[in-house]
This record gives structure tokens, sequence and C-alpha cells, in this order.
């Protein structure tokens, strides 16, 4: 697969962080009076401004609220009517704070509080939120203080920890200033945990692990650029593998607060390195992490680890064909339904074959009274099969035949016969019943679907698609036989005929085996699928049809999943007629027909 030419590109500020003693902090508490900034108003502002521990200056006003201040307000605070009589009104402070803050990080103690108020001021005055990012200590000090060092984390109490040189008091300036201590005290003491930069102190949590911590060096290395990540232990085993548009962003959050899984933590915990591999496009890197899930198997992936285990359901080549579950699919001429994700999926399959059709169910055995494969059951008289005798091969074949074509071909017969069954059900108030026969169907109808969907793709030997991006570029793929054998990105610069010429001279030689995956994994050639069905994608070349049945499985596909989604809601059963709409109603039996 190709790849986009390596850049020297300079990392961003972003990237590399913002280091905390170059971040000018502005740690602001307003007096107001009372606790709703929708009927409430500010009377104080406090500031204070600081950089690397230095404080740079300090901003202090009392502000006329436009209202009477409460009684018990003027208790808590000492600012009474008469203060604030003739003091700026909010039009006058609001414009003088915000130049004094600037684009620094305002820092608030409850800074949903101090923030609301603000953020209400410039919708009150018509101003524009500048936007500042924003700090809170009160939550900060949720995640570094323990109970044992303070009974809880009012400004009071931490002020009293951290030996503020100013004591709390429900003034605006004491409190900032008293906030301001708080704050270098919390950075001090998480500087000891390796938090260097203002992102970590914003998302740092204590449900971080000291491993997390202590391994996010591993995360330096990271492009910017769509890829597949590897974990991996000091053994070099793989120990997860994923994918994403941007590496460094993606790996950047196993070691932060927002990792949430416990298996995760854990696995960081292990990890030696982790091994970054750069794609041309996004496919590409959703291509590449299923191949490398299949071929290291890491312990802390659950999905797509073992695509040798799917099932699928074969239709048997012998002289009286039955369904057989399997999970190979070999070179026998036989027809196969999958790949199924569960064995329910594949008995309820089974059972709407059944239904549908005069298919035995038991196994042949040979002997010298029934030299004809008939079946066990059938020489006690059990069966009722087709093959019981009653039938020679060539009248048995046209049953099997119609199995074939439900199958890879025409489901009408299928969906006919079954939809028939739960509409009769369904008139007598058999709804339980009806939705057996109604989740059997649907479980046949996806896999078919499936099934033929993916013969489509890789009965094609090649096929070149492009699709333009939003930067005006084309991600341009080769696809032979549902395997992705080449990708590359044509610049706006380039002419992307070009490039796919070189793309098509250079991809991947692909040998198909056979069945209905001869070439790659069915999860790979369905990701190359959803690709190709993004709006925009356009074919350039094509080696072969591409076409899907006309009776086929896909007409109905939705149905089925619409089916499913029903059984879920409803805990697996029906709670009355209108639950087998989909399914019973005479237009939608006409339209699966069609």
């Amino acid at each position: 697969m190709h790849h986009r030419p390596a850049v020297a590109v300079q990392s961003t500020f972003d990237e590399l962080g913002s280091p905390l003693h170059e971040v000018t902090f502005v740690v602001v508490d307003l007096e107001t009076t009372g606790g709703s900034p929708a009927t409430c108003a500010i009377t104080e502002v406090g500031a204070v401004k600081v950089r690397a521990g230095e404080r740079l200056g300090e901003f202090q006003t009392l502000v006329n609220p436009g209202q009477a201040i409460p009684a018990f307000i003027s208790v808590l605070t000492g600012i009474s009517d008469s203060m604030v009589a003739g003091a700026p009104r909010l039009d006058t402070v609001l414009p003088a704070f915000l130049d004094f803050a600037g684009d620094a990080v305002l820092v608030a103690h409850n800074a949903p509080f101090d923030i609301g108020f603000l953020k209400a001021a410039c919708v009150q005055t018509g101003r524009e939120w500048p936007g500042n990012r924003v700090l809170d200590t009160a939550r900060l000090a949720r995640q570094v203080v323990t109970r044992d060092e303070a009974p809880n984390c009012k400004l009071s109490s931490l002020a009293r920890l951290f030996r503020a040189g100013t004591t709390p008091d429900h003034r605006a300036l004491s409190d900032a200033r008293a906030t301001v201590d708080v704050l270098h005290g919390m950075i001090e003491r998480l500087g000891n945990l390796g938090v260097r930069s203002l992102e970590e102190l914003s998302t740092f949590s204590s449900r971080v692990s000291p491993a997390q911590r202590a391994k996010r060096h591993l995360a330096e290395s990271m492009p910017r650029l769509p890829g597949v990540y590897l974990f991996v232990d000091d053994r070099g085993e793989v120990l997860y593998v994923g994918k994403s548009k941007d590496l460094r962003a993606r790996v950047r959050t196993y070691f932060t607060a927002g990792e949430t899984r416990g298996r995760m933590a854990e696995m960081v915990g292990l990890a030696a390195k982790i091994t970054p591999v750069v794609c041309a496009t996004p496919l590409e890197a959703e291509v590449r992490e299923l191949r490398l899930i299949a071929a290291h198997k890491p312990r802390y992936n659950r999905r797509s680890r073992f695509p040798e285990r799917a099932m699928w359901l074969k239709l048997t080549v012998e002289a009286f064909p039955r369904l057989s579950r399997v999970r190979e699919v070999r070179n026998d001429g036989a027809a196969y339904l999958g790949p199924f994700g569960s064995t329910r999926q594949v008995e309820l399959a089974t059972a709407a074959v059944h239904e549908a059709f005069r298919l035995r169910q038991c196994t042949p055995r040979l002997s010298p009274r029934s030299p004809s494969a008939a079946c066990a059951l059938a020489d006690m008289g059990r069966c009722g099969a087709p093959c019981d005798g009653r039938e020679t091969v060539q009248q048995y074949a046209v049953h099997a035949e119609e199995v074939r074509s439900a199958m890879l071909g025409d489901v009408r017969p299928l969906v006919e016969a079954l939809s028939r069954k739960v509409t009769r059900l369904a008139d007598v108030e058999r709804y339980e019943e009806a939705a057996v026969h109604r989740d059997r169907l649907a479980a046949f109808v996806r896999a078919a679907a499936r099934v033929q969907r993916l013969g489509a793709l890789t009965g094609i030997a090649e096929m070149v698609a492009a699709r333009l991006t939003d930067d005006a570029s084309w991600e341009i793929v080769v696809v032979r036989h549902g395997r992705l054998a080449g990708t590359a990105v044509a610049a706006r610069t380039e002419d992307p005929r070009l490039v796919a010429v070189s793309l098509v001279a250079s991809a991947e030689v692909v040998v198909p085996a056979f069945g209905p995956t001869p070439a790659a994994s069915a999860e790979e050639t369905e990701c190359v699928l959803r690709w190709l069905e993004r709006p925009g994608v356009r074919l350039v070349g094509l080696d072969g049809t591409w076409a899907s049945p006309m009776h086929g499985a896909g007409g109905v596909a939705l149905w089925a999943d619409a089916a499913g989604e029903a059984r879920s809601a409803l805990g697996g059963g029906l709670s009355d007629r209108r639950d087998l709409r989909p399914v019973h109603q005479p237009a939608a039996v006409s339209r699966i027909a069609g």
C-alpha cells in the first residue's frame, strides 16, 4: 500500500502541550446578590494575574448591581447598598476586566458559578464571550486532596491546608489571592506526579493510575496522521492494536481520565513501547488494524481476533444434500451462507430453510437396504424427508437447488413461505410463535444479504475507485477480489489519474483462493464496501461486473435489521400484531417478493 511521502512537520504547541511555567493565569472571584445569574447581579470583581509563580497584577472593583443587596448577603460579604451606590455599572466594569484578563486561562474556585455570571454579563451588555480556557480549583482539589487532609474542598479549608498567605473572607480580591496560593500548592503537588503542562493539569484525574502517568512519554513520538498503533510489552508481545485518524491525539487519551476502561489501564501498565504504523488513508488504517489483530491476536483486543473461527452454513455436495454447520470454507463446489457471528444465528437460519424447503435434516448412512444414501431415521420411518426413498436423487436435486438459489440469488420463495406463516399466526394472536418464525426469517435474510454482498465484490478481479476529501485531495484505492491491494492520496497539486496508474502498477498481486471470501476476511471486504458506498466515491476502473442478484436478500436486509431491533426492544417477544407489521402487511410482502 502506498503512503504519503515523509514530510518534516514542525510540531504545534497543541502537540507539545503548554508548559505550566509559560501559562498566564487570571484567578478571579466574584461577589453577587445571589446564586443565579438569571436573576442576580455582580457586586464585586477581584482578580490576580500570575505566571510562573509571579504575581503580575491585580484587578479589584465594586459594582453597582442595579438592585438591592439582600441582608444575609451583606452580612456574609460585608458589602452594603451604600458601598455600591457610587460604584461603576457592569457595562463599565466588564470591558475593563476582560481587557485585564486578555487571553489568559481563567481560574476560579467553583468556576461554574463565577464564569456563569461573567458569561451572563456578556449577554446582558451585548458582548461576545471571549472563550478563555477555564480551570476550576474546586474540581481539581477533589482529585488531589484526600479527606484525611481536609474535611471538604471549600476555599477556606484548602487555604489552611496549603498555608495561603491570605485568609478568604468572602471579599473578591481576598478570595482571589487565597485561590492563587491554593492553585500553586496543587500545581506543586501534581508536579511530583509528572504533571507539567496545562493540558495535563486540566485533565488530571485521580482515576488515572500511576502506571498510566509514568508512561505518558510513550505517546510523544506519535505523528498526527492516520494509522495503526500497537502497544507492545518488554518481551515484544503485542498487547493491543488500535487505529485512528490522528495517532497522536488517540494514543494520548490512554494516559488521561478520558480512558475509563480498567482493562486498558492494566494494558498500559504492561506496555513498554507503542509502535505507530502510518497509513495513507483511514481505510488503510482500518484494514491494517484487522490484519494485525488477526496476525498477533492481542490479548487486550476483544474483537476480530479469530476470523478463522467464523461459522458458515453449508449446503453439502452429495446425493441428498443437507445443511451443515462448518468453520472452514472448502473448494468443494458447495454453497456457503455466512459468516455468522453466533451459533444462535446459525440455528435460526437453518430452521428458516427447513421450514421453507423440503430438505433432509438427518445424517446419511449407506446400507444394503438403503444403497442410495438414505438416512438412518428414514429406515425407522421417522424422518419424513424427501430422501426417505420416495424421491430419486434427481427429484431431490430440485429441492437442493431451491435452497442454493435462496442462499445465493433468489430469496423470494423463502421470504414468502415464512411471511405467510407469520401472518397466519399473528391473525390468531399467537404472537410469541410468530416472533420465532420472524426471527428465523430475519437471521436467514441477514446472512444471505451478507454473503451475496461479499460475493459481488470478491468476484471482481480489480476495481479502482477514488473519493474527493474535504481538503480537495483524492483518496484512491485498488481492490482485488475484495482485498485492499493498494491505497494512496493524490494531493491538490497532483494529477489523480497519474497517481492511480502508479498505484495500480505497484499494488499487491492478489491470487484468489475459493469461496465467498477468497482473498481477505469478511470484515476486511466489508470495510472496503463501506468505503465504496460513501457519498462521492467514483469508479475509475473495473475488471469484471459489480452487481447484486435482482431478487437477492439485499432488498430485504433493512427489514431484517428492523426486525432484530424490534426483538431487542421487546426482550425477544411480541406485544401485539403491530410488532409484525414489517412482515405481514401485504404491501411489505409484495415488495419483498417483488
